[in-house]
């Protein structure tokens, strides 16, 4: 017998012996009559499929094929080859004692440890850039008729059950809504496969139902696992009983299961607006069983894949690391307890991730009462809370993308309140040099702790900075006289080769933010923001006037020794010391005019008058043949 390739590449799928049995008188007059020689030669061993077919031999020897009935089910490429699916399912399905086949449970060899060591975010090896090629097909593909064609369609691209589950997985998470009204009015004939493909649109059990069909329509052992999850309306802490809320699948792969959620997966649910979007989430595929439990408790505690498995009270106490935790490459966090008490007055949090990573914080929506440092990998938050009470505190990390996203969440009680600790509002994050200023061209500070005590009011902050990298620093407090006019008068910048620093003097006891930007000189835009430091002074008889006003022509690597103080006495001699590059002449500007004089150590040196005047003016010449003098400097002279 032969098959011929014809222009529908049809394959054979499964060859079936309906009939067989020797016509003995056809036999007997037949039997000696010579082979024709037109006709084409017999196959020995059975029939191939052809093309993507597979292929099934059944073995006909010699003579036997003679007299032999065969019918042969042939199915156009397009087509599902039903039978096939469902032998190849069989294999790895178990019989009851009734004869019934039913998924085998799962057993020692499909567990993991817990908790979670840190070897990989899914349950077996993956190289997700093996997919690129599959995930783009299977996102493409559209629906035609019905389900078994779509699943033929998928199939086109995957080339093993692996390949399949993930074909299947990113079809349903780009092509499937959560159906949030339907969901509520718990429509079952809305989470049928044959409506959900028609709407495009079902809750969780009907995305863990599709995905079930579809992988059992392509011969992957699969099933639907209820219970309860920490999703959509979840509350720290909250219990859970009654009627479970979620579903997800597990599936038999490589001789073991595995756990997805394709709800979880396609997207996410506004709590404000209760809308869905799409949002693809590639953590909920094949996730490690000890990170899947953390937000998923299964009805059956064998299908958790756990040794040893966790219990409901458990789950429920346990600390809830939201998947964006390990997409943002988080390895752990401390406390971890969802619900967290402060210390005398105070709340420490740390996370340890497995690269610097960039975090943000929330106290009951605002960024404010705490410090957060950040670490090679990790950070440290210290919370206050200003008054006794319970806070939301929301932790936020930016790992690879541009954007922020919430990793982690807090119940903070509070039943004493530190009163002596109040922040500056505008102290923002992060506080303290870390890897990131150092990347932002800011090295080896003389500071590298986030605080700075004081007690006199004054303080040098120094460190390295790039070249083409320009420093602004600003200084910030709760209480006058620091405005937005005078928040840089109290900081003056002296540069001297590669090395910057900041003299700071504070204008009264208190805390304040010391804030520092950066911009690269040759590109246009703002300064960005870096990092600050906490500045602390207790001392009441602190005092210090703003520092003198300088102007564009301020040079650089320019140095003041005297006077630093941007307030001058009236009616004194004051002397005056500088280090100015690049100048031809330079003078004091009051009510006369003093010529400073270069001494032989490089420093221009004089002294000036301030009788008569209010305000007093450093003036360089920077050309010897132009008669134009520029600002550098100004000063305030107190009123008589």
């Amino acid at each position: 017998m032969e098959l011929k390739k014809d222009s529908n590449a049809v394959s054979i799928d499964m060859l079936l012996i309906v009939h067989s049995e020797k016509r003995r008188a056809a036999q007997g007059a037949h039997s000696d009559r010579p082979a024709d020689p037109g006709a084409p030669p017999q196959r020995r061993g059975g029939l191939q499929g052809v093309g993507n077919g597979i292929r099934r031999w059944q073995k006909l020897e010699g003579n036997d094929l003679c007299g032999t009935q065969l019918t042969v089910e042939v199915h156009p490429r397009d087509a599902m080859p039903q039978l096939f699916k469902k032998f190849s399912l069989a294999k790895r399905l178990q019989v009851d004692k009734n004869g019934n086949t039913r998924p085998r449970q799962p057993g020692g060899k499909d567990t993991h440890a817990y908790p979670w060591d840190r070897s990989s975010l899914k349950s077996m090896p993956l190289d997700l850039r093996q997919f690129e090629k599959l995930d783009t097909y299977a996102s493409q593909v559209t629906v035609k008729s019905g389900l078994e064609e779509l699943v033929s369609d998928l199939l086109q691209e995957a080339h093993s059950d692996l390949e399949i589950v993930r074909a299947i997985w990113i079809w349903i998470c780009h092509h499937i809504e959560y159906d949030i009204e339907a969901a509520q009015e718990k429509d079952r004939q809305a989470f049928k496969p044959t409506a959900i493909l028609q709407t495009q649109k079902t809750n969780c059990d009907g995305y863990a139902g599709l995905f079930e069909r579809m992988c059992r329509i392509a011969g992957v052992q699969c099933v639907t696992v209820p219970g309860y999850s920490k999703g959509f309306g979840y509350q720290l802490g909250q219990s859970f009983s009654g009627e479970f809320d979620h579903a997800w699948n597990a599936v038999f792969l490589e001789g073991r299961w595995h756990l997805v959620d394709s709800t979880w997966g396609s997207g996410l649910v506004d709590s404000s607006t209760s809308k869905f979007t799409f949002l693809y989430n590639e953590f909920y595929f094949l996730t490690h069983p000890a990170l899947f439990i953390e937000d998923h408790f299964p009805d059956n505690k064998n299908w958790q894949l756990l040794k040893p498995p966790q219990s409901l009270r458990q789950f429920e106490n346990n600390m809830y690391h939201k998947s964006e935790f390990y997409n943002k490459g988080m390895l752990s966090a401390q406390p971890q307890t969802s619900i967290i008490k402060t210390v005398n007055g105070k709340a420490t949090v740390t996370i340890e991730s497995c690269a610097p990573t960039l975090f943000m914080f929330m106290l009951n929506g605002k960024q404010e009462h705490g410090l957060l440092s950040l670490r090679k990998n990790g950070m440290k938050l210290d919370v206050y809370p200003p008054t006794a009470g319970t806070y939301k505190l929301q932790i936020f990390a930016k790992g690879n993308s541009e954007i922020y996203s919430s990793v982690l969440e807090y119940t903070l009680k509070c039943h004493c309140a530190d009163m002596d600790v109040r922040l500056p509002a505008e102290l923002h994050q992060p506080v303290g040099p870390s890897w990131f200023s150092e990347q932002m061209g800011i090295t080896k500070p003389s500071h590298p702790e986030p605080v700075i005590y004081t007690s006199d009011g004054r303080c040098s902050v120094s460190f390295g900075v790039e070249e083409g990298i320009s420093v602004l620093a600003s200084l910030h407090g709760d209480d006058g006289p620091v405005t937005e006019e005078t928040q840089r008068r109290y900081i003056f910048q002296l540069h001297r080769e590669k090395q910057t620093e900041l003299k700071v003097q504070l204008p009264h006891a208190g805390k304040f933010a010391l804030k520092i930007f950066v911009k690269k000189r040759q590109e246009p835009g703002n300064y960005l923001f870096v990092f600050n430091y906490l500045i602390c002074c207790t001392n009441t008889k602190v005092n210090w006037p703003v520092f003198p006003e300088s102007f564009g022509n301020w040079g650089v690597d320019n140095e003041l020794l005297e006077p630093l103080s941007g307030v001058l006495p009236a009616n004194r001699n004051v002397p005056f010391k500088l280090k100015l590059h690049g100048v031809a002449k330079a003078l004091v500007k009051g009510q006369d005019t003093w010529p400073l004089t270069l001494s032989p150590e490089g420093y221009w040196e004089g002294s000036c008058s301030t009788a008569g005047c209010r305000e007093v003016y450093v003036m360089v010449l920077e050309n010897a043949n132009h008669s134009f003098y520029s600002y550098i400097l100004k000063y305030q002279v107190n009123a008589q």
